[in-house]
């Protein structure tokens, strides 16, 4: 069969799930949708970016760890594959709470990217396709398929769009512009006029990365040395811990300095971030160099992290100086720097501003509300950070599945995790910049540990299909193991012998005067279960993520049970669900904001619609009484 120049090839078979972008979020979208069953095929502009990093070299940190380990409980993947391309690991925090603990890792940047791509490669109902998606065709409000830049056409049941940073993307440093994505590679230049002809609201976000600098131009003598953990914990709750004990490599810590900011003052002018040339609004919480110079002038330093970006290259990246100064300014900059004074630059520093969504167009599930068919994950949705785009990507992959399995969709309310906290402050509250998890941003936090991460959401994840059998029933007996452990430890009375007060002594605690029980010393804030190994004498052999679960409960279970309280009293209020037929204009005594807030945004529940900005505490009052009065009626 001969084709003519102008014809359009279509794949008649389809899918039944298209995922473009194969970012962290693209990633786990794409393999959730296939190991729910779903034929399914990524786009990406170079299969060389799949699971980039293009930014900082690492996986957690502060409540990203929370985010991290989540997405394993539920069945993804990131956990996994960072777990066997670490090359440090660190718990964040140790001297504060078990609620803000967090894992951080630092990643070889090429394995893990090799690992995640070996991954998707492999697995069942998923290809992999090169290509520019530059149109999402839809009829009658629904997604029918998917366009792409050779005029190709890919039907498909639904859309899940996880594009980055990648759309109509512009890298820039001092006057220095190219129309491409992270890293010099290609950018994605026709999907945002699709998306706006389809009714979607666009904005212009920007983010940054510090230079690279050459490893063997640095002094680290002048430098602290940061190194990692002694006893490597796993992201992944499947992850055997011995197979993570490595020989770690080493980071390093340096301070800017008034030379530093002098230098950046002086400089400021040729900045494209203060002349204008910079369109895109940058995250507060991450800002670059010079932001923290114009922002902070009492401080006379700040922090500097130089971090490998792997174990097989000489590249280091320069944490904390982000920047998008000309090419000389940022020379002057790091070489006043201790320990960079003869730094060799192997990629410039750079700020990048690319079009993203307003994600209050999106339902709690990550569908588009006025497009069915069509999901949305990662920082195309507003946030920032690998690890928010992969909690995102996961659960758009999930619903988009469900949705095709004529399931309602999965939504992770905030009182279950830090996923829900993201994507309810997403799709609720209005963002003006990238936005960044924060343990702040948890109402819940002391019951949404990174610890108990798998408690508290693989039930979810076998639910959906995504955890088996086997890893399924290891939680029921992790969970009945920490049950009885409790009850024993409730239940052990410690007596006044002169041994007991020799142990209690060389720990530092009080002698006891008369007896009490296992649980209340535990609660002793020096004293812990394991620290109290040898007053327990019928203490069975458990394995850790036990016994840190039952020290944890038992020594935080006045505040626990508080917490518990008012998850209680806030799910009251998320299970009042709203109509979709409701028709706000009926509502009498509604406040003008909040009537439109409320019509624009379409909260599912009143708990939802406590959290938008410019609906008081008045207008749910209101908006509770005229529901009670409507279900009578019906």
């Amino acid at each position: 069969m001969k084709y003519s120049a102008n014809s359009v090839w279509e794949n008649k078979d389809g899918y039944d799930i298209a995922v473009v972008g194969a970012g962290h979020a693209g990633c786990e979208a794409a393999l959730a949708a296939a190991r729910m069953g779903f034929s399914t095929v990524v786009f990406t502009v170079s299969v060389d970016s799949i699971a980039l990093m293009p930014c900082n070299p690492n996986i957690g940190g502060s409540s990203k760890g929370h985010l991290v380990r989540e997405v394993d409980a539920l069945g993804g993947e990131m956990g996994k594959v960072i777990d066997r391309t670490f090359i440090q690991s660190k718990m964040l925090n140790k001297s504060k709470g078990p609620a803000v603990h967090s894992l951080r890792a630092q990643a070889d940047k090429a394995d893990y990217s090799r690992a995640m791509r070996q991954v998707l490669e492999a697995q069942e109902n998923l290809d992999i396709r090169q290509m520019e998606v530059t149109e999402i065709l839809a009829e009658g409000g629904r997604v029918t398929g998917v366009k792409t830049y050779s005029g190709a056409v890919y039907p498909c049941k639904a859309v899940i769009l996880c594009t980055g940073t990648y759309l109509k993307a512009r890298c820039i440093y001092g006057d220095v512009a190219t129309y491409t994505g992270p890293n010099g590679l290609q950018s994605a230049n026709y999907l945002t006029d699709s998306l706006k002809s389809l009714g979607v609201k666009m904005y212009r976000f920007k983010t940054g990365t510090p230079a690279r600098i050459d490893k063997n131009s640095i002094d680290f003598s002048k430098m602290e040395e940061q190194r990692g953990d002694e006893r490597v914990v796993p992201f992944s709750f499947t992850t055997d811990p011995e197979s993570v004990q490595i020989d770690q490599v080493s980071c390093w810590l340096t301070y800017t300095n008034e030379k530093t900011h002098e230098i950046i003052r002086n400089n400021l002018d040729r900045s494209p971030l203060f002349s204008g040339a910079i369109e895109g609004t940058g995250p507060r919480y991450c800002p670059s160099i010079e932001d923290k110079v114009v922002k902070f002038p009492d401080k006379n330093r700040h922090q500097v992290f130089i971090e490998p970006e792997g174990i097989h290259t000489s590249e280091m990246y320069v944490g904390g100086m982000s920047s998008s100064l000309p090419e000389d300014v940022q020379y002057a900059m790091y070489r006043s720097v201790p320990g960079l004074e003869h730094a060799k630059i192997v990629r410039n520093a750079y700020a990048i501003e690319y079009d993203c969504i307003d994600a209050r167009q999106l339902k709690s599930t990550l569908e588009f509300k006025e497009i069915e068919g069509l999901f949305s994950g990662g920082q195309f949705n507003g946030s920032s950070g690998y690890e928010e785009a992969a909690a995102q990507g996961l659960i758009a992959g999930i619903n988009a599945a469900r949705k095709l399995q004529g399931k309602e969709g999965i939504v992770i309310d905030r009182s279950q995790g830090y996923i829900g906290v993201l994507i309810d402050d997403l799709v609720t509250k209005e963002s003006h910049e990238p936005y960044r998890m924060m343990t702040s941003r948890a109402e819940y936090r002391l019951l949404l540990r990174q610890d108990n991460a798998d408690i508290r959401l693989t039930k979810i994840g076998y639910e959906v299909g995504l955890i088996n059998e086997e890893r399924y029933q290891r939680l029921l007996q992790k969970e009945e193991m920490i049950r009885e452990e409790i009850k024993r430890v409730q239940h052990t009375n410690i007596g006044t012998s002169d041994k007991v007060r020799e142990i209690l002594v060389s720990l530092g605690s009080t002698p006891l005067s008369s007896g009490t029980t296992l649980a209340e010393l535990i609660r002793r804030p020096e004293l812990s279960y394991e620290k109290l190994a040898d007053i327990d004498v019928k203490r069975p052999d458990l394995p850790y993520d036990v016994i840190e679960q039952v020290d944890i409960n038992i020594k935080y279970e006045g505040y626990i049970r508080r917490q518990q309280r008012q998850v209680d009293q806030f799910k009251k209020l998320e299970y009042k669900k709203i109509p979709d037929d409701i028709d706000y204009d009926e509502v009498q005594s509604l406040r003008i904001e909040a009537r439109q807030k409320l019509k624009a945004i379409k909260p599912a529940s009143i708990g939802q619609a406590s959290r938008i900005s410019g609906v008081s505490p008045a207008d749910i009052s209101v908006l509770l009484v005229y529901l009670d009065a409507r279900g009578k009626r019906s």
